[in-house]
């Protein structure tokens, strides 16, 4: 049984060993420019994590202070494309994602009543951020206009609907109501709480590999 098994890893080995290398963004290749730009952040844990985390964070503060971020979102996602493809791709700092995880992570962890204005700058920058490094995936025969629309699209509504999924599990009286604020008598806010404590979590360890690397 154990030779067997032995025998079975090796020849998995082998056959790992000689896999050729996989084409990356096939994405653009069979669905197109715009396509491309709206399922490309997807395929980043750095974009999943950190709209996750805005959204939550936006939703759990109540419908009147995140619903700003619905137009702020996207165009920051927008602004930072263009920025990235006038200079050049600007590579993401894995550290630098690892710190906003965290610190969004911790936010929502905490149920901290950040003010409007200051949520707007936070997703404004945020997005910028992500948007530059999407534009990484520019190539010379990209059509840029459509894979701006394609990211413009996702931004809304990833954004969009992760906040009306906050808000909705949240289930507040008052559309602008503070969901974390009573977190300690009601579950759902707990669970946000703790949601958000993954999140720093998950931050932490992204942290620590890239410093590591």
């Amino acid at each position: 049984m154990r030779r067997t098994l032995k025998h079975g890893l090796i020849a998995t080995a082998l056959l790992l060993a000689q896999a050729p290398a996989a084409e990356a963004h096939i994405v653009a290749i069979r669905l197109g420019d715009f396509y491309a730009g709206a399922l490309h952040p997807f395929t980043d844990l750095q974009d999943v994590l950190l709209w996750l985390a805005m959204g939550l964070l936006a939703g759990s503060l109540g419908a009147m202070r995140g619903r700003w971020l619905v137009a702020l979102f996207p165009l920051g996602l927008l602004a930072g494309l263009a920025l990235g493809a006038k200079v050049g791709a600007i590579a993401a700092n894995p550290a630098v994602d690892a710190v906003i995880a965290v610190v969004l992570g911790l936010l929502l962890a905490a149920g901290a009543r950040v003010p409007t204005a200051l949520l707007c700058v936070m997703a404004f920058a945020l997005a910028a951020l992500r948007g530059a490094a999407n534009a990484s995936d520019l190539a010379p025969n990209t059509d840029r206009l459509l894979f701006a629309g394609g990211l413009a699209c996702a931004g809304y509504a990833a954004i969009t609907l992760i906040m009306a999924l906050t808000l909705a599990f949240g289930g507040p009286s008052d559309s602008s109501k503070d969901i974390s604020k009573d977190s300690s008598k009601d579950w759902r806010g707990i669970a946000l709480r703790a949601l958000g404590g993954w999140i720093a979590a998950i931050g932490l360890m992204m942290a620590g590999l890239a410093f590591a690397s």
